[in-house]
């Protein structure tokens, strides 16, 4: 029940942020410049037309009840419309929620791959330090950090490339590529090929761009993961432990292990942002039409309404993402379930 509270109060601080963070990322969309100033300048577009198109957009009213307008079409499922191609226009809702979609497959795998991966190399680093294999997984830790998430990107599409001319000479179809371009699930990929070709396309669609975002988090979650370790190899309750006869083993995963994943925690929530922000870059390098493409769209139009959308959908997963490390820290921490 204290965790419970806990939880709620947390949503209480968070819900106030996101409304004050949405009115403040409103206005500055709304200063960015003139949604119709593209459509103003076409030939044969009357002013008429114009003034209708204002009118949906909220454009002929001040900055306030334009927010209150979007906000109350928000929260009841109305986005708005959005400036898809010249004077057409598209609902919001659907199509970012097919972008996201598409996004957040690419973001869990990659988190969920780097998380187990890291914490697992970040353990075995710190209990063999300073052995060969302390000193491959901490070197391979700061060549991928070092590393630019569009390097990574551009490296492993070369060399998928590459695979697949490997894979055709041998008359075999291309593993690797790009299915997201209209697609989001196995289901609708080769619809005609059976469903165990299709999981093969999905996983080849998912498996470089998830690769590019997982070694950019596994080297962090690593990192991290040996430090804590190793700090937690030298508390006192871990040395009573072990002289009390106990196995490393035992001593390893029941007393320093639990404790030595609480920071990795607080890394969890600040690295989806990364990994978000991330997938922007990755989807237009391996072609994906989710949210990277969405907003990317939705900047080069000027399209405020898209904007609003992918801005509050980003910021209630990032919200999401913290709500989730703060219940992991209750499990891990009983003490903070009665702070």
């Amino acid at each position: 029940m204290n965790l419970v509270v806990y939880i709620l109060r947390r949503l209480a601080i968070s819900i106030p942020i996101l409304f004050i963070g949405t009115f403040l990322v409103f206005c500055m969309v709304a200063a960015a410049g003139d949604p119709l100033g593209e459509i103003r300048t076409q030939p044969g577009v009357s002013q008429e037309a114009i003034d209708n198109l204002e009118t949906q957009l909220g454009l002929d009213q001040g900055i306030v009840p334009r927010y209150f307008d979007w906000l109350g079409g928000f929260l009841t499922g109305d986005w708005g419309i959005s400036i898809a191609q010249g004077a057409n226009m598209e609902p919001v809702f659907p199509k970012i929620m097919s972008a996201f979609q598409v996004t957040i497959q690419l973001v869990l795998a990659a988190e969920i791959i780097a998380l187990l991966l890291g914490v697992a190399v970040g353990v075995l680093a710190a209990v063999k330090q300073y052995t060969p294999i302390d000193y491959i997984a901490t070197t391979t830790a700061f060549i991928f950090f070092s590393m630019p998430i569009f390097c990574v990107a551009i490296i492993l599409k070369m060399y998928g490339i590459q695979l697949n001319v490997l894979i055709n000479d041998l008359g075999l179809d291309s593993l690797l590529g790009s299915p997201f371009l209209k697609t989001t699930s196995p289901t609708e990929l080769g619809a005609g090929d059976g469903f165990f070709d299709s999981v093969i396309l999905w996983v080849g669609g998912l498996a470089l761009p998830t690769l590019s975002l997982m070694f950019i988090s596994f080297a962090a979650y690593s990192r991290f993961q040996r430090s804590s370790m190793l700090e937690t190899m030298n508390m006192d309750y871990v040395r009573t432990a072990q002289a009390k006869g106990l196995s490393q083993a035992r001593v390893i995963m029941r007393h320093a292990f639990r404790n030595a994943l609480i920071p990795v925690t607080t890394l969890f929530s600040v690295n989806f942002v990364t990994v978000v922000t991330g997938a922007i870059i990755t989807e237009q390098v391996f072609a994906w039409n989710g949210m990277g493409t969405v907003l990317v769209e939705a900047v080069n139009r000027n399209d405020p309404n898209t904007l609003m959308g992918w801005i509050v959908v980003i910021s209630i997963a990032v919200v999401i993402a913290n709500l989730i490390a703060d219940l992991v820290y209750g499990i891990l921490d009983p003490r903070i379930r009665v702070g």
